[in-house]
């Protein structure tokens, strides 16, 4: 289980160091915004709301069992950082599929649905939501049938990892919905809960920040742009402004 953490915890941030720093350019500048002879100056803007921190909005409790036990498989704590659950993962997934991402407001969600090719993204007829409820509703009687009747979180470790690498490979199939799809969604929706901004409900405490060493939405980097290969140290700070110790819910 520890060794499995650290691997996929590695994984991730490396993979995401990776793909930041390949986003920074050489020469960044600042600029001022002049819009009606009035300059735009931070702080003026409205700040997003802030999610709820216990959300139970969407999922049943037998979903937000199984929710909790598959995040945790795919982003486990290890001896020095929290899993998924632990961040508010669930509860951030749990707020998001209750609203407008959930329900596919702004997809086009309207038939025919012909298979598509992997390049041309989600395909589902189902809007998140709908996948969710009735992929976790199949993978529960996969497990049931394949593993004497037991729920995936009743499960061992090596045996949730079996069921999840099965819906990945496409291994596992489903009744009335893709395995592949839902993990492909969840995977990533997952990810977004452990490193997005706090104001959305998960990475609470911006813990996850502080494990990549993510300094946050800061308004301005110009000192540091150019400043390479050099641990920095900075306290992360939220898009809504707010650091570890102000925002709900934040450890600082």
């Amino acid at each position: 289980m520890r060794k499995d953490g650290l691997d996929r915890r590695g994984f991730l941030k490396v993979g995401l160091l990776g793909g930041s720093a390949a986003l920074v350019p050489a020469t960044a500048e600042a600029r001022e915004y002049n819009g009606g002879g009035i300059p735009w100056q931070p702080g003026e803007a409205s700040p997003p709301t802030q999610a709820p921190l216990e959300s139970h909005q969407f999922f049943t409790v037998e979903e937000r069992r199984f929710v909790t036990a598959a995040v945790d498989r795919l982003i486990p704590p290890d001896d020095e950082w929290p899993g998924a659950s632990d961040l508010g993962v669930v509860d951030f997934l749990d707020d998001q599929l209750a609203g407008r991402f959930g329900r596919g407001d702004r997809w086009y969600m309207q038939g025919p649905w012909p298979k598509g090719e992997d390049t041309q993204g989600y395909q589902s007829r189902f809007a998140p939501a709908g996948l969710y409820r009735k992929a976790i509703q199949a993978i529960e009687s996969h497990c049931g049938k394949a593993y004497g009747g037991r729920t995936f979180a009743e499960l061992s470790g090596d045996q949730q990892d079996e069921v999840l690498t099965g819906l990945e490979k496409g291994d596992v199939e489903l009744e009335g919905v893709s395995g592949t799809t839902f993990f492909d969604l969840f995977l990533q929706n997952t990810i977004e809960g452990f490193f997005g901004d706090p104001v959305h409900g998960g990475n609470r405490g911006m813990v996850a920040w502080k494990m990549i060493g993510f300094p946050g939405a800061r308004y301005d980097y110009r000192p540091y742009v150019s400043r390479y290969n050099e641990k920095l140290d900075l306290e992360p700070v939220s898009v809504a402004g707010m650091t570890a110790a102000s925002i709900p819910g934040g450890r600082g």
